[in-house]
């Protein structure tokens, strides 16, 4: 079989992998995306009402790859982060924090998109690039690299040759395990469900995160849905607690959501089905090789506090792609830089986000009133507000 030559192949189809393949090829790059799942269908996309919160740098990376103007018309905006602690022994708010962007900045912290209007997005924009080509219900299965290029073969057998590959293949990513690059792992026992409410109180452009046990409990502004205000939610908590959540009937996970919501917003009602995966955190030994580069989840995985994630793997495609215009593409000179620089911000964000939540989880009294009391010296001290907001905006 004969082989295909482009510039770039990327492995995975999610939305790091689409944002990829629209960030280089707005740069006039010729890219094919490779995915196993089938092309997106808006017709067939189910329930599932997840949403991602885009920080503030992440709208330059957006804009420059085309993707901005088709996500705007969907996209909240997040003014305020809300931490509330609802650690006492009733459950009720106790103390609540309010980190407003006004303070630092003229913009929102973020915007809040639905998954679905990011995938329409995608496909739309992608389908109108002459040198992007996206190879749907196909995987990768094995890759080769040499000193000039990589070569993926396709489970199809498809044979594709290119200057750079780039593994945007998940946290189980087998580009990562191709090239034998290992992973450190860390789990914490617990699991997060995903799903989406709506609530009587308008939320006002207010992400709010309350903290009691198990985990935090994140209601994230949604546009509204059928005349009310509705909000994604990330509920994390112990294993075996969020499996017996998942398995409660609709009436009984509402009573206990709203509960746990510490009243927030009023009775939450559940408008989604329900996702449950579980929580680790994990970070590649190194983020590139031989013509070949990581990013997102098959280079870092973070729980899913404070929408650092999906941005640091948009942090990931811009620095990739900056170093690839200086340095050359896939060139051994700029993969190396790529990998110096976001190696160890990653490693920095992963630490990070993995000890908040450890102090989430917190659930000796004790250790639930320190936590309030670090709520209370946030709030109160005007620099070390302004300087959190900044490091977890990543400004």
């Amino acid at each position: 079989m004969s082989i295909e030559t482009t510039d770039i192949v990327i492995s995975g189809g999610g939305i790091a992998g689409l944002i990829a393949a629209a960030a280089f090829g707005a740069e006039g790059y010729g890219v094919i995306l490779v995915d196993p799942a089938p092309a997106y269908d808006e017709t067939r996309a189910g329930g599932d009402l997840r949403s991602t919160a885009f920080l503030q740098p992440a709208r330059a990376v957006l804009d420059r790859a085309g993707l901005w103007p088709l996500m705007a018309p969907h996209a909240m905006p997040l003014q305020v982060m809300r931490i509330v602690d609802a650690g006492g022994a009733d459950g009720a708010a106790r103390i609540t924090g309010d980190f407003d962007a006004a303070e630092i900045s003229d913009q929102p912290f973020g915007w809040n998109v639905p998954n679905q209007k990011i995938l329409a997005a995608a496909a739309k924009h992608l389908s109108s690039m002459e040198n992007v080509r996206i190879l749907a219900g196909r995987a990768t299965r094995d890759v080769l690299t040499r000193e000039r290029e990589v070569r993926v073969t396709l489970n199809d057998g498809t044979r594709l040759a290119a200057k750079l590959l780039i593994a945007a293949d998940g946290r189980n990513s087998p580009v990562r395990d191709a090239l034998g690059i290992s992973a450190t792992t860390r789990s914490f026992g617990q699991k997060a469900l995903a799903f989406t409410v709506s609530h009587p109180k308008a939320h006002q452009n207010v992400s709010t995160e309350v903290h009691k046990t198990g985990g935090p409990f994140t209601l994230v502004p949604l546009p509204d849905r059928d005349g009310k205000p509705a909000s994604a939610v990330v509920w994390m908590e112990r294993g075996p607690e969020a499996q017996r959540l998942a398995g409660l009937d609709v009436p009984a996970f509402e009573a206990e959501m709203t509960a746990r919501s510490a009243h927030v917003l009023g009775p939450l009602t559940l408008i989604s089905q329900r996702s449950i995966w579980p929580i680790i955190s994990r970070i590649a030994q190194r983020m590139s090789g031989e013509r070949t580069a990581l990013i997102a989840e098959a280079a870092h995985v973070v729980p899913p506090i404070g929408a650092q994630g999906l941005n640091m793997s948009l942090g990931d495609i811009e620095c990739l792609l900056r170093v690839s215009q200086s340095a050359g593409l896939g060139t051994r000179a700029g993969l190396d830089a790529y990998n110096r620089k976001r190696h160890a911000e990653a490693r920095l964000r992963v630490s990070g986000v993995s000890a908040l939540n450890r102090a989430s989880m917190t659930s000796g009294a004790g250790a639930r009133d320190l936590r309030a009391e670090a709520l209370k010296l946030l709030t109160k001290v005007t620099p070390l507000r302004r300087s959190v907001m900044r490091k977890g905006m990543g400004v």
